[in-house]
């Protein structure tokens, strides 16, 4: 089965045979201080800059049920976002991961995430559409 939309996300992960653990990092998008007129000018019109990570969390399948909670609970915290990267992590022998197992895995991603390593994570809209970045 192939991840049309954050519902299947959910599913897919429902179903795999060990828990699972969704990791989540909110990132910014910013303009760099050292960005060239040109860089400035594509900026403004919604292409370019880099990413600042600026929330993590991670979640159970059914704590991140509805992507709609997701974002309105990241909004609690009064950070502005622009994408949602995903990540999943395997529990073990049927038992699942705790967030204190998650720590490291979600600082090694937002690390991936201002070096500009995305390829590796889902990306998501504010919508909860998800989106290819180049």
């Amino acid at each position: 089965m192939s991840i049309e939309n954050y519902t299947d996300l959910i599913s897919i992960a429902k179903n795999e045979p060990n828990p699972q653990r969704l990791l989540f990092v909110f990132a910014k998008a910013v303009l760099p201080d050292d960005a060239t007129p040109e860089e400035k000018a594509a900026f403004e019109q919604g292409e370019g800059g880099a990413l600042d990570p600026i929330l993590c969390v991670d979640k159970t399948p059914d704590e991140a049920a509805s992507f709609a909670t997701l974002v309105a609970e990241a909004e609690t915290t009064g950070h502005s976002w622009d994408i949602a990267f995903v990540s999943a992590m395997s529990g073990h022998a049927g038992q699942a991961l705790n967030s204190d197992e998650c720590v490291q895995p979600l600082n090694m991603m937002v690390e991936q995430i201002r070096l500009g390593k995305i390829s590796q994570f889902l990306a998501m809209s504010r919508e909860g559409e998800f989106i290819e970045i180049y």
